[in-house]
């Protein structure tokens, strides 16, 4: 029997407009955004891949247990079915909500670590890099050779270099290492997996040197089902089987479910140690909201319930890998360059080789992400030089990132076929014309962070 289409496991029930513009308008509109991705207006965005962060579509399931929510301030019916879904999916005892991820590390890293501090990671992302610098400790990245090399693939390009691992326990001490987190899937590292014998590895590690594991776990079902397609002995367990027993690894996650839980807003911290999680529901009642709500809506807990169940449904699993996968074929066709082979959540286009004649003091990334909205009204973000990279403030002095990326971040169940061939279309037309492409000097920034903000002109 000849191989069959993957349709998208679901009807459209309600749309959204898109307000089409011009080139001309774009134009007025970018300039007034200082060349920031960021501080566009939504309206003025035709396809946005600017995040796969709450920005997905919710289900009719979810838009039920909305209804369902229980909005009393403690206690609340609806934290203790939000708990159970945690304990049933993860397996840890303890579980604090917050409003979303960068909240849950905050609380981890203000309880866990001390300024002097290492805390190492395949790849940190830009918020769990500034919550562990912020209260003074270094953030290590140790990713696989292969991870820093787009081209190169491999089938768990996400995971963390063991053997530097160790190495850098042994230089600063076990004493120095509150935590060691992984990623999954990594997404600075180009949205790449991470393999179950990679998180065996590193629970070895760290349970020789009495160190703490945490899972980033905002990716955790594309994650799953990585490991279940490349991993010789997972082929015939189920998305869920797959989960418990990474996350039986770990002693805790950290979560925005504004991803893998498919809501709009929302996460959670998770941990076995109860006297830990003790501390942490008094910074979290500070800061956040009684333990029983979190800085969420009843209503909210409801939706992320139901959502980390629907996102262990294989259908949705096997649409959600192969709708990326699709984009990212097409785009390797064209000649672009991405990180091999294609993520979960979002294609990676190696802006350092596409615009190779940009320095990268002159942020090719950036200009890359100018240009997807000059030509076509789509929203992108740069991995690089501008996220990563820092200036020296007495200097001046750039220091670039190990990579310079542009992230097409595929919001879960909005988009169809036809808008990512648009997308395929318009990055057809700027590799064209690649060698026109300028790049942007950075005229304003306000570190930690200067992503979000930061301004540019040509």
């Amino acid at each position: 029997m000849a191989a069959r289409s993957i349709i998208e496991p679901f009807r459209i029930k309600s749309v959204e407009p898109i307000r089409m513009t011009t080139r001309e308008e774009r134009e007025r509109y970018l300039a007034e955004a200082a060349y920031n991705a960021f501080l566009l207006r939504a309206e003025h965005v035709l396809i946005d891949l600017l995040t796969d962060s709450g920005t997905g579509a919710m289900s009719s399931e979810q838009w039920a247990s909305i209804m369902r929510g229980d909005e009393s301030y403690a206690g609340a019916t609806s934290f203790y079915h939000f708990e159970a879904v945690i304990h049933d999916v993860f397996g840890f005892r303890y579980v604090l909500p917050t409003h979303q991820g960068r909240a849950a590390e905050r609380i981890l890293f203000s309880t866990m670590c001390k300024p002097g501090d290492v805390v190492p990671n395949n790849t940190h992302f830009d918020t769990t890099r500034a919550n562990i610098e912020y209260v003074g400790a270094r953030a290590v990245d140790l990713p696989i050779p292969q991870g820093r090399q787009p081209a190169t693939p491999h089938p768990f390009k996400g995971n963390m270099d063991v053997a530097a691992l160790e190495a850098l326990i042994a230089d600063v001490g076990a004493a120095r290492v509150p935590l060691v987190m992984l990623t999954i899937t990594n997404n600075s590292g180009g949205g790449q997996p991470v393999s179950m014998a990679n998180v065996k590895a590193v629970h070895g590690i760290c349970r020789h040197h009495g160190i703490p594991l945490y899972i980033d776990a905002c990716r955790f079902a594309e994650n799953c089902w990585f490991i279940r397609q490349r991993e010789a002995g997972y082929e015939d367990r189920s998305p869920r089987e797959i989960a418990r027993e990474l996350f039986g690894y770990a002693d805790g996650c950290t979560m925005s479910a504004k991803k893998d839980g498919l809501v709009n807003i929302g996460g959670f911290l998770a941990s076995n140690d109860e006297t830990l999680a003790r501390a942490e529901s008094r910074l979290l009642i500070l800061t956040e909201g009684f333990p029983t709500y979190g800085g969420l809506a009843g209503r909210d807990l409801e939706a992320m319930a139901t959502g980390l169940q629907e996102v262990l449904h294989e259908d949705y699993l096997r649409y959600r890998i192969a709708s990326t996968g699709y984009l990212g074929r097409r785009l390797t066709e064209i000649g672009v360059p991405i990180v091999q082979p294609p993520g979960g959540h979002a294609i990676y286009i190696d802006a350092a080789a596409m615009l190779a004649h940009v320095p990268a003091r002159m942020f090719p990334g950036q200009a890359l992400v100018a240009e997807l909205y000059l030509a076509g009204g789509i929203r992108a973000v740069e991995i690089g030089s501008v996220m990563f990279g820092t200036t020296d403030l007495q200097t001046g002095e750039e220091a670039t990132a190990p990579m310079e990326l542009v992230r097409l971040a595929i919001p879960r169940r909005v988009y169809t076929q036809s808008h990512i061939d648009y997308v395929c279309e318009i990055v057809e037309d700027i590799f064209v014309q690649r060698s026109q492409i300028r790049g942007l000097r950075m005229v304003w920034q306000a570190p930690p962070l200067r992503h979000f903000t930061a301004r540019f002109e040509r």
